[in-house]
């Protein structure tokens, strides 16, 4: 549960009133309302079943009846209604929401009822909003809210269901109270000066710094991970023409999405498609084969696909297992040297030529065969791995937003000023300087120090009725 927040924005006292389920046709639709006004507006609005008025409904029951006009008595829609009484619903507010039958005409004339018997249209994310002013939710619990709506993958889903449930704002408060702990040492030393009374020394000051900026390094080093389970990974196969590079695309996509043939060169431009491989989405991308292009048409092919391969997240490096190693292919290894890569040996149905030991490499290699499949459960797992570490690193809690990671960037560097205030022999005053700046970035990451125009910026985000 979060705690409550010390920000000065002013939490509305009026009742909102949204449609909180998606435009278009479905069997349901939800009209939700929050405020002190929101029971009372929709026991309004609501008759039961046999046409009588719902008096005084307990919370968290469901009721069935119409919605009716006020005005003549006629009924809107058949619907279910369901009140929630604050603190305990999730604006932690007086909360009522309707479910009448999914199509936008219902929804609208219902919303409309809602608004001229005095509620307010909700802006974007305005519930959410109220849910992290009221203290229901921290900062990285509301945008993990987003998070769920958006998921593409079910480990997206499931990282997002634990940030939401507190794992992060948890670890990041758990931090936080380390550094107060330390200031207060360091205060408690320049007050009580003069009295020769011994506090912590330098060594054990240091060694709490250092303690307390490894897991801010891990935690920015999680960053990756959670932006990739968020926002999918961008994985360009590349290789020179002819290695299979399209039919591993369409081997991963279980469909034949690209042009396949024996003239080598059949890939002209980039080709991109959206999958989920291991639980992670990811966006492929078919280039060109990358070779010493002899037209000007295979140049710019060959251009695209060298852009494509600079903006990647990951590489997939496709070798002909079954033909020797070309000067191509070997540009091509050292282009990748240094980044995020898969080799794939490729046609690994063929007598092996290339093998592991030929190659000069310490990226993760997989042999499979595009044509037959087989091997491709292997590339999932190696893919899987390589963006989000082992299995049980992928389950702690992580950072998944630039303005998390942002924040922690300046936590580091305050540490990592402190340690250099120390080790000069900077007097506390000095010190606490830097830790109270460590400490803000930190609340920054939940919300407890951030600033009004970042909240404001992070729900207008969200859609009308979150």
């Amino acid at each position: 549960m979060a705690q409550s927040t010390d920000l000065n924005l002013s939490i509305s006292t009026d009742t909102i009133a949204a449609v909180s389920t998606p435009p278009g046709e479905g069997g349901i639709g939800v009209v939700r309302l929050t405020g002190p006004d929101a029971v009372p507006l929709a026991l309004r609005l609501f008759r039961r079943a046999d046409g009588t008025p719902l008096i005084d409904p307990l919370p968290f029951r469901v009721f069935h009846g119409h919605v009716v006009d006020p005005a003549d008595g006629h009924a809107v829609d058949e619907v279910l209604l369901t009140t929630m009484r604050a603190p305990r619903s999730y604006t932690r507010e007086d909360m009522a929401e309707i479910s009448a039958h999914g199509g936008p005409v219902p929804l609208r004339a219902i919303l409309a009822l809602a608004l001229a018997g005095g509620a307010r249209l909700a802006a974007p994310g305005e519930f959410t909003q109220r849910a992290f002013l009221n203290g229901r939710l921290d900062l990285t619990q509301a945008e993990a809210v987003l998070d769920i709506i958006r998921a593409h993958t079910d480990a997206g889903l499931r990282a997002a269901a634990r940030t939401l449930d507190g794992a992060l704002g948890d670890r990041i408060r758990a931090l936080r109270g380390r550094l107060t702990a330390l200031l207060a040492q360091l205060e408690a030393s320049i007050d009580f000066a003069e009295d020769d009374l011994t506090f912590l020394t330098a060594p054990e000051i240091d060694t709490e710094l250092a303690a307390l900026a490894a897991e801010i390094d891990a935690l920015l080093a999680s960053y990756a991970r959670g932006r990739v389970l968020r926002e999918g990974a961008r994985t360009v196969i590349v290789g020179r023409p002819n290695t299979g590079k399209s039919s591993l695309l369409n081997a991963l996509l279980g469909e034949a999405r690209a042009i396949v043939t024996d003239v080598p060169g059949t890939t002209r431009d980039t080709l991109e498609e959206q999958v989920e491989l291991g639980g992670v989405p990811v966006r492929l991308v078919d280039t060109a084969g990358i070779h010493a292009a002899t037209d000007e048409v295979e140049r710019l092919g060959v251009a695209r696909s060298r852009a494509a391969l600079a903006h990647a997240d990951l590489t997939l490096l496709v070798l002909d297992a079954a033909a020797p190693l070309t000067p191509d292919d070997r540009d091509l290894l050292d282009a990748v040297r240094d980044r995020a890569v898969v080799i794939v040996l490729n046609k690994a149905d063929l007598p092996p030529v290339v093998t592991p030991a030929l190659l000069d490499t310490t990226a993760p290699m997989v042999a499979l065969s595009a044509r037959t499949g087989d091997g491709l459960p292997a590339l999932e797992a190696a893919l899987r791995d390589l963006l989000l570490g082992p299995a049980g690193a992928a389950e702690s809690p992580a950072l998944s937003h630039l303005r998390q990671r942002e924040a922690a960037d300046t936590a580091a560097a305050a540490l990592a000023r402190a340690r250099a205030t120390l080790a000069a022999g900077g007097t506390e005053e000095l010190l606490a300087v830097d830790l109270v700046d460590a400490a803000a970035a930190l609340g920054a990451i939940t919300g407890d120090t951030v600033r009004e125009e970042v909240i404001r910026d992070l729900f207008a985000r969200f859609c009308v009725g979150k």
